[in-house]
């Protein structure tokens, strides 16, 4: 598939969510068969595919998958596991250089840190913040969302407590709580290595091979999730993981989360809107030089001398 026909990442679907199914490629779609029938999806408009218990992937729509820049995540009962991704659609290393270079130095780390959390407190000013300080401004205001939403709701709140490898021994909130995070992972996994960044180098998280995703869903968590999974838990619904991924997937279409990702990572990175290159020719193939930086790819550096000797 060319890189001219893909669609750009913000106008991309945010999430897809299969269960129970065989998931198999027709051309350019994704199909997902049960017993009820077939769907299609094409492949180009997938941001994330979360793949849920009982589904069956074929090798021909993991290929197509692939070959669009989707996400895939498998996600399970007792939460979710990260195992593959698909080919970036980003068709040069620029912004994974810009986010190596910021995280690896303390200074620059600290003021992408500090713009992440400008973007949380729009009202205050954080630019001499430390990184101490403003983690007990994100605490405090988490620990606010949960009290604002249990008044709204009526739903007691006892704190934030659940069990990796027992999701159903926590209560409704902390189910509906862990089910909206995760829709929130794979949609910021998605746009992350869509845009050819790094989901491991993350700046306020660290030494997870996710921390960059976990630093952008918190952008968003107080905004969507903590409501979303309040609502889920005055409603007493039977079925919470089906009804936060339906309600996170309407919410994120309606606020524009997508297109919100792609623009927040870029300012973060690069401090401007600029748009992720997908025409291949565009971006030529270069070689690193230590006294040039780069010079280019696919030319012959042979010297006549050295092009002698194996005559």
């Amino acid at each position: 598939m060319a890189a001219q026909s893909l669609a750009r990442a913000q106008d991309r679907l945010t999430f897809l969510y299969l269960e129970r199914c065989t998931i198999s490629r027709d051309s350019g779609a994704i199909t997902a068969t049960d017993a009820n029938g077939t769907v299609s999806v094409p492949g180009a408009m997938l941001g994330a595919l979360l793949l849920g218990p009982g589904t069956r992937v074929t090798h021909r729509a993991m290929q197509l998958i692939a070959e669009c820049g989707a996400t895939v995540v498998w996600v399970g009962e007792a939460g979710v596991r990260y195992y593959a991704h698909g080919r970036s659609l980003a068709r040069s290393s620029d912004l994974l250089y810009a986010q190596a270079a910021l995280v690896s130095n303390p200074r620059s780390r600290v003021a992408v840190a500090r713009k992440m959390y400008g973007l949380r407190f729009p009202d205050e000013d954080v630019s001499r913040m430390k990184m101490e300080q403003l983690r007990g401004r994100e605490g405090a205001r988490v620990r606010r969302a949960y009290r604002a939403e249990s008044r709204r709701t009526g739903v007691p709140w006892g704190g934030r407590r659940y069990d990796r490898e027992d999701f159903s021994s926590a209560d409704l909130v902390n189910q509906a709580l862990s089910a909206a995070t995760i829709c929130l992972y794979g949609i910021s996994h998605a746009a992350i290595v869509a845009l050819g960044a790094s989901p491991a180098l993350g700046f306020i998280h660290h030494r997870d091979e996710r921390s960059f995703v976990y630093d952008i869903a918190d952008l968003y968590k107080a905004e969507l999730a903590i409501p979303t999974a309040f609502d889920a838990a005055a409603l007493g619904v039977s079925d919470v993981m089906g009804y936060v991924r339906r309600t996170m997937r309407d919410r994120m279409v309606h606020e524009r989360i997508l297109e919100r990702c792609v623009a927040d990572i870029r300012y973060l990175l690069t401090g401007d809107a600029i748009e992720v290159d997908e025409d291949p020719d565009a971006s030529p193939l270069v070689l690193w030089d230590a006294q040039h930086g780069e010079v280019a790819g696919g030319v012959s550096y042979v010297s006549r001398d050295e092009d002698g000797d194996d005559r």
